[in-house]
């Protein structure tokens, strides 16, 4: 196995995650096969309890782990699907090792950082790292290793020693080390100053750790005398120092890599130049050119092609090059807290040749108390609602803004505004037409009100109300489809069943269902059990859908969620053509 190893230095939040996935997308452009390692060093066990405003979004894959979002980015950019063990934690290597410490496999050693914590962290990367992940037999080329958090963190000492060690037993040939850092620019003298990354590598060679590549992070694209600078002080060749300055959109930086012959210098340092061919990029220059180069109509680049036909130019010529999204959630304040609702919506857009312009809303501010206590905000929150072509609503826990959502899903149902409602955002549909249609004004979820009068929404019966973390119902699960004769699957291009990845405790109550239905509602899309409910759809509304899983998870450039797809084409007025032309077999 090859390893390239990306380490982030100077201060966090640099893109380690965007470039360790463009690294591996160039490596696959070149004909290898890639799969992904992503470390985080704190002491969690994984992702699933921690708070969106400090993390971002807990990212979920199909085997029910829930990761850090960077795994999104590795299974987004390189279409692969990873499992839970490509995301290593301080807390699963210490609990690993105290288990085995407790079945007495240590034979009564004392346990210590070195060398079980480290042997631990060795054995855990080789083994996950045969693994394959892209739905071929046998292991990948080369492993991509993204180490979190910056160089000198105390948390991430162990993992640089072990990664130190295997870098050793693997081989200089096995094994390659990106550091990125940042090329900061101060205002006052506006020179490119090297100091910081200076700093940052001495760090990691004082660790044992010596990086055969920079990737430098600046605004503007470095200049050749700060290349060298940081060439003569870093020990690093002047051509194995990679600028990955500021760009339109992400897309482009496998672009960047390739365009500086990134490919050629890594594959030298792995050995693999006689395995490995040229990248071929075009669909990814053609991706990010698109998106650069999007005119004031809707329609194709000529060599762009994704999922909508041709029939998309001949519509109209009318629509301007944005089109508005209401996004009435709960994070509102950290974008990444809805990371891949944000790129599964603009997959879609892309697909449609259009911008995504997402109207953040909290849904808090839409509250009639919000009226009250800030009523610029509360006016600000209704006037971006009703200036949208579409809303969302995402998923979330807790009782903050929930009122504020059921707000915007009775807007949009009553105004014939395209809605999506992901997990919470289903729930919240079923609330609501309780509310206003049945007239139960006690309606609600137990998760809000345990007392509710009228439990709509309850929680699952095989949850667990004592512990929080890996207890939810996670996952890739079948959702079968009831009819044909609706959206979803004609979105689906009419399959008999969805498989897509869920993350909730909370489900529509059974009991209340046939209620529903007499509203006018349907649900289209159940479990294998047929008692729990996954779809909702309001047959008299030109786009009103629910959810219970996450469709985002599964988006990938080019290959946009169909769920999202619909919601822009009803927002563009042009679904109905897109599925008269699907069914006339135009596509």
């Amino acid at each position: 196995m090859k390893y390239v190893l990306v380490t982030g230095g100077v201060v966090s939040g640099l893109g380690k995650g965007v470039t360790a996935s463009s690294i591996g997308v160039v490596l696959k452009a070149c004909g290898l096969r890639v799969t992904s390692i992503k470390i985080d060093p704190y002491l969690n066990t994984d992702a699933g309890t921690m708070s969106p405003f400090e993390h971002g979004e807990v990212f979920v894959l199909d085997d029910g782990g829930e990761v850090d979002l960077d795994l999104g980015n590795y299974e987004r950019f390189l279409d692969v699907r990873l499992t839970r063990d490509n995301n290593i934690t301080t807390g699963k290597i210490y609990q690993s090792v105290l288990e085995k410490e407790r079945k007495g496999d240590y034979l009564g050693k004392t346990v210590q950082v070195v060398p079980h914590i480290t042997d631990a962290i060795k054995d855990w990367i080789e083994s996950v790292s045969a693994i394959p992940v892209d739905g071929k037999d046998g292991p990948a080329d080369v492993c991509v290793i993204e180490l979190g958090g910056t160089v000198g963190d105390i948390e991430s000492m162990p993992f640089i020693e072990a990664l130190r060690q295997l870098f050793f037993s693997t081989g200089p040939d096995n094994f390659c080390l990106i550091h990125v850092s940042l090329v900061p620019v101060l205002g006052v003298v506006g020179e490119q100053k090297t100091k910081p990354t200076q700093h940052s590598v001495r760090e990691l060679r004082a660790l044992g750790l010596t990086p055969h590549f920079l990737a430098c992070r600046s605004a503007q694209p470095l200049l050749e005398n700060t290349k060298q600078k940081l060439s003569q002080f870093c020990h690093v060749p002047a051509a194995n120092i990679l600028n990955i300055h500021d760009v339109p959109n992400i897309w482009h930086v496998p672009l960047l890599l390739r365009n500086q012959n990134a490919h050629e210098a890594i594959l030298k340092q792995l050995a693999l130049v006689r395995v490995a061919g040229p990248p071929n990029l075009q669909e990814w220059t053609t991706r990010a050119e698109t998106f650069d180069n999007l005119t004031n109509s809707v329609s194709f680049h000529p060599d762009y092609s994704l999922l909508l036909p041709r029939f998309v130019s001949r519509l109209t010529n009318d629509y301007s090059v944005q089109v508005k999204i209401a996004m009435v959630g709960k994070y509102v304040g950290l974008t990444d807290s809805y990371l891949s609702v944000v790129k599964a919506l603009l997959h879609a857009c892309i697909a449609c040749s259009l911008k995504p312009s997402i109207e953040w809303i909290a849904a808090s501010d839409l509250e009639d108390e919000s009226a009250k206590s800030t009523p610029e905000a509360h006016s600000k929150a209704w006037e971006a609602l009703r200036n949208s072509a579409c809303v969302l609503v995402p998923g979330g826990f807790g009782d903050r803004g929930v009122n504020g959502m059921i707000l915007a899903a009775k807007y949009a149902r009553e105004n014939k505004v395209p809605y999506l409602g992901i997990c919470l955002g289903m729930q919240i549909s079923v609330i609501e037409i309780s509310r206003s249609i049945l007239g139960w004004k006690g309606a609600n979820s137990t998760e809000f009100d345990e007392h509710a009068p009228n439990p709509v929404v309850i929680f699952m019966p095989e949850g667990s109300r004592t512990h929080m973390g890996n207890t939810m119902r996670l996952g890739s699960r079948r959702t079968l489809l009831q009819t044909a004769d609706c959206i979803t699957a004609k979105l689906y291009h009419n399959p008999d069943h969805v498989d897509e990845r869920h993350r909730h405790r909370y489900e529509v109550n059974p009991e209340v269902v046939g209620d529903l239905e007499k509203t006018g509602l349907r649900f289209v899309g159940k479990d294998e059990s047929r008692q729990r409910m996954e779809i909702l759809e309001l047959p008299s509304h030109p786009f009103y859908v629910g959810v219970q899983f996450h469709p985002e998870y599964k988006s990938r450039p080019g290959k946009p969620s169909a769920l999202f797809l619909g919601l822009i084409l009803a927002a563009t007025g042009q679904l109905e053509a897109y599925m008269k032309s699907h069914q006339n077999g135009s596509i």
